[in-house]
């Protein structure tokens, strides 16, 4: 207990600190992106000094060089354009020509250079005599961008984290549950070999053959939900295995122990369909779902198990006339740990899921589903 609460004060420190210099990162980046294009104004507002001095040396026809021409030659990186009074185009700088000549697009640059700063008049006998409009530089521009490629970055990593975190406790999930089926498996073993005995002791007792007639068919149930509990966790080996017959005899098992109520219906064609197959596996699946479909209908209605094939599939579809579910439930029945049950687990569905995708690279899924009129859920398999 001690040590789970050091773990998460741990992660609590950490994700805190991660957060406090990543907004001391963004705030700086802020705080230098200010200054810079303070700093680019400051050089704007001596570009249009220089400008009004070279306009009041040659009116008094003074030589124009020196350091105003030098200034107003420096500007290599901040666009601006440089209009009169009127409007019109007199100068620019680091813009291209084409777009200095086409009057709509100079129009758009100038509304642009206004949105990123305000322009600056130039002055002359108290009145205004140009205006200087300027926009970001490029390296003003990257800046601009620099804190939301770096959310993206933290994002990224953080995305890299959680999923690598996840994908750990999932497998570490995965572990527990095949080392506890196993376990079951084999403890379930003990009991059922010492059954194996008794039986064989009652048959030498002249015991009634129905009797043992049915405890061997409990046995042999036993024996395959162990084989089925033991394979959970390890690449099941799979053969070319009669569909039609594997789902037949899961459906004949469960329906020979379910309420009257039901009326049950099977189609399937006359020929075998041949498929790869875990046959233990692959029943547990069909009984998985004829009991959800039971569950679904309470114990009252009519269950029908629909098989069939093209070129390529076959389609296995388990209907009934249940209680149905909203679209957005599709694909979450499937998620472990999901019931609609009172009392359950949520690992049925789950489990059948797996099995069909992971071990029979099949495919599962909620074809069709309406409230209180029924669902179709289909399996398919690739064919030999």
């Amino acid at each position: 207990m001690i040590l789970l609460k050091n773990t998460n004060f741990l992660r609590w420190l950490i994700i805190i600190a991660s957060f406090i210099i990543i907004s001391l990162i963004l705030w700086n980046t802020y705080v230098f992106f200010q200054n810079f294009k303070a700093e680019e104004r400051s050089k704007m507002q001596n570009w249009s000094s220089a400008y009004q001095e070279i306009n009041d040396r040659s009116d008094l026809e003074v030589d124009i060089g020196g350091l105003p021409l030098e200034i107003i030659q420096s500007n290599s990186t901040t666009p601006m354009i440089l209009t009169d009074s009127d409007g019109n185009v007199v100068n620019s700088s680091n813009i291209l020509e084409q777009k200095i000549k086409d009057s709509i697009k100079v129009k758009k640059l100038i509304e642009q250079f206004k949105s990123e700063n305000n322009p600056i008049p130039i002055i002359y006998n108290n009145e205004v005599q140009s205006i200087i409009y300027y926009g970001n530089s490029p390296l003003l521009n990257k800046l601009k961008y620099y804190p939301l490629a770096l959310l993206l970055i933290i994002l990224l990593f953080g995305a890299v984290v959680y999923f690598y975190y996840r994908s750990s406790k999932v497998a570490s999930q995965n572990k527990l549950w095949s080392g506890m089926a196993k376990e079951t498996a084999h403890q379930i073993g003990t009991p059922l070999s010492s059954l194996i005995g008794w039986t064989e002791i009652l048959k030498s007792e002249n015991v009634n053959p129905e009797y043992i007639k049915d405890i061997e068919k409990d046995i042999d149930r036993l024996q395959t939900i162990t084989d089925r509990f033991s394979k959970i966790g390890s690449i099941p080996t799979l053969k070319k295995v009669d569909v039609v017959k594997a789902t037949e005899d899961s459906y004949d098992y469960i329906k020979s122990r379910s309420s009257k109520h039901i009326n049950f219906e099977f189609n399937a064609p006359s020929q075998e369909i041949k498929v790869n197959l875990n046959a233990q596996l692959y029943g547990w699946t069909i009984e998985n779902l004829v009991k959800n479909a039971i569950d679904a209908m309470k114990g009252k209605g009519h269950l029908k198990i629909e098989i069939s094939s093209d070129n390529k599939f076959v389609f296995i579809k388990v209907s009934d006339s249940g209680k149905g579910m909203p679209k957005h439930l599709f694909n979450k029945i499937f998620e472990t740990g999901y019931t609609s049950k009172k009392r359950g687990w949520g690992l049925g569905l789950s489990l059948s899921k797996r099995i069909i995708e992971d071990y029979h690279n099949g495919k599962i899924k909620v074809l069709s589903s309406e409230i209180d009129k029924g669902t179709i859920i289909q399996i398919s398999l690739k064919l030999l």
